[in-house]
């Protein structure tokens, strides 16, 4: 791929929902999300109700890019080569010492499957949104709680996490007022939600007045959907887009053939018969990437029209879009925000006002940078014996420069620029920090010499 970047080669722009074209009030919107799944597993699975309650600072346990080993209770942040490079058992740190006497220096177990399909199993689970960080401070706690009462050699909390996400965010959920996330942001959005900049609705419509094609594929419910976007967009949200695709679950929208996963008209919100065929624009529910390419072929015109999708999940958007569909990637990292520090020293802390405190819950913003885990993007791999430690980059930050095409903080970051202006993309020609916009981590900054993109 040539070295740079531009909208103005995309004949189709596609956009994930939440965390991308909607933006939520992350601490407000992180404690919902904690308090809707304990609330499940003290009422409906019977564990402590210590779990209800949440220390002012505890969300400083949430960082992107965590990997949860189920089986052992154990939150793992690793290097691009799969070295662990911090580690808790529950919410309690491991020393440097611990860490190298559970893991050795070598690529942890799970790796090369995680990795390969950037994946989450019935083993390990991959917290890369906003959406799940939650669950993983709440994960961690119940790990606590259960060490307390009884010390085990594996866990098994799993499924009853997985049923407090499915009893809140089921598709019917929403119309039932079921749960507590659904009702809660129904009837306070303004304390979860941000509206859309002025910039970015202007800026889409100077998209499709450019002859861009307009795609929102987002794996919420066309009634979520419905409410987020007229309360951030307006009730004329609609008239932006030329194809909706609700329940997209992805990332199976694009890894599923049509047979596997065909799209569905919506009446009053239910899913109606199957399609055998996408044949028009308008509103969809669920699809595959497949069906909707050969819609975007009649609709350019173009035997291989191009297509840019922005989303901010590694997991369900980036990696995806990329691998199947080979679609340009914009990967929305609000995390390029909040990296307020260079190297994260053992012995600095930041000054409070700088922590992105909110007043009220007084809790801490979930993309600045964690104490307990440090940046997002790199971390320093301690020296064996008397050897120097050395900084090295996070797998979540190889995941970054492989998938994406550039990497943004938000929309409003490029909507005030020309169609036409050329990004740096990120490519094996480039440096490590070449497709970040308007400006690479500062974390990455006293690597970036030593660093080659591999």
């Amino acid at each position: 791929m040539q070295g740079d970047f531009s909208l103005a080669d995309c004949d189709v722009m596609g956009f994930d929902l939440d965390h991308t074209l909607c933006r939520y009030h992350l601490p407000q919107s992180a404690r919902l999300i904690y308090d809707s799944f304990a609330h499940y597993l003290v009422t409906e699975k019977g564990y402590d109700k210590d779990l209800l309650t949440l220390a002012p600072d505890s969300l400083d346990f949430c960082c992107k890019g965590l990997v949860l080993d189920i089986e052992e209770g154990n939150f793992l942040k690793l290097a691009e080569d799969g070295t662990v490079l911090r580690a808790s058992h529950g919410t309690k740190c491991m020393t440097s010492e611990e860490i190298l006497e559970t893991f050795g220096r070598r690529e942890w177990k799970h790796f090369s499957t995680v990795s390969g399909m950037v994946s989450r199993s019935a083993k390990y689970y991959l917290y890369d949104n906003y959406f799940d960080l939650p669950g993983a401070l709440l994960c961690a706690r119940v790990v606590d709680s259960l060490d307390q009462h009884d010390r085990q050699k594996t866990y098994d909390f799993w499924k009853d996490m997985v049923a407090a996400i499915q009893h809140n965010y089921k598709i019917s959920a929403f119309k039932e007022d079921c749960g507590m996330y659904f009702p809660e942001v129904k009837n306070n959005p303004d304390k979860y939600l941000q509206r859309c900049p002025e910039s970015v609705k202007k800026w889409l419509k100077q998209l499709k007045s450019a002859g861009k094609i307009l795609l929102l594929i987002t794996s919420s419910h066309s009634d979520y959907c419905r409410l987020l976007c007229e309360h951030t967009i307006g009730n004329d949200f609609e008239e932006y887009f030329d194809v909706v695709i609700t329940n997209a679950l992805k990332p199976g929208f694009f890894s599923h053939t049509p047979n596997q996963r065909p799209f569905r008209i919506l009446e009053n919100d239910e899913e109606q018969e199957a399609l055998l065929s996408l044949d028009k624009p308008g509103w969809y529910s669920q699809g595959n990437a497949i069906q909707l390419y050969e819609l975007l072929k009649k609709m350019t015109g173009k035997l291989d029209p191009k297509v840019v999708y922005f989303g901010d999940s590694m997991h369900s958007d980036i990696f995806p879009a990329r691998h199947y569909s080979n679609w340009e990637t914009v990967f929305i990292l609000e995390e390029l925000l909040g990296d307020k520090v260079t190297v994260p020293a053992e012995t600095e802390s930041e000054p409070l006002e700088k922590k992105g405190k909110y007043e009220g819950d007084q809790l801490k913003t979930p993309y600045f940078i964690s104490e307990q885990w440090g940046s997002y993007f790199m971390d320093r791999l301690p020296g064996l014996e008397n050897a120097e430690e050395t900084l090295v980059r996070t797998w979540s930050c190889k995941c970054i420069s492989t998938y994406s095409t550039i990497a943004i903080p938000s929309l409003e970051a490029i909507a005030d620029l020309p169609l036409d202006y050329r990004f740096t993309r990120f490519s094996s020609n480039n440096s490590a920090i070449a497709g970040y916009y308007p400006s690479p981590p500062r974390a990455l900054l006293p690597i970036e010499e030593s660093v080659t993109m591999k």
